[in-house]
């Protein structure tokens, strides 16, 4: 990957890890996350700041790679982009604030299509950028499928 602006890779990269960490920090989320009912499955609380980190650096040089391509295309996927970053920012204030967690899986799924929009949208500009998203889809994947989990044993 030829780097065009290192300012530009720089903010492109701090744009998902602000998102997160405003999204973490609003929702208190590792505090109810010990007080909750969680699966055998459920990884400990201390992976979920790193798996973020590591998928929020991914996201933001996949964004840098289609913000500086040329394609026609880039306005529509990175629209698609940032409304995937909304309900990303959302979900952890559904789930860990509200306790909400039937919607909080609704909208993990809702989610999760936008994600593979986002995807087929970077692909036709940069399969790169497109593989890079495919940590992020699998994750949240299996988040919703322990979303689901822990709406079951705590309804």
């Amino acid at each position: 990957m030829k780097i065009k602006n290192k300012s530009c890779l720089i903010i492109s990269i701090l744009i998902p890890i602000a998102i997160g960490a405003l999204s973490a920090l609003f929702s208190g989320g590792m505090n109810t996350y010990s007080t909750i009912n969680t699966p055998s499955f459920a990884p400990p609380s201390i992976l979920f700041p790193i798996v973020w980190t590591i998928l929020y650096v991914l996201m933001g040089i996949s964004s840098y790679i289609i913000y500086t391509s040329d394609s026609p295309q880039k306005s529509k996927a990175l629209f698609f982009y940032a409304l995937q970053l909304f309900f990303n920012f959302w979900w952890s204030i559904i789930f860990f604030n509200f306790s909400m967690y039937l919607l909080a899986f609704i909208w993990l799924i809702v989610l999760i299509i936008l994600i593979i929009i986002m995807i087929v949208q970077f692909y036709q500009i940069s399969p790169i950028a497109a593989y890079l998203q495919i940590p992020y889809l699998l994750w949240c994947i299996f988040a919703a499928y322990l979303n689901y989990s822990i709406y079951l044993m705590n309804k």
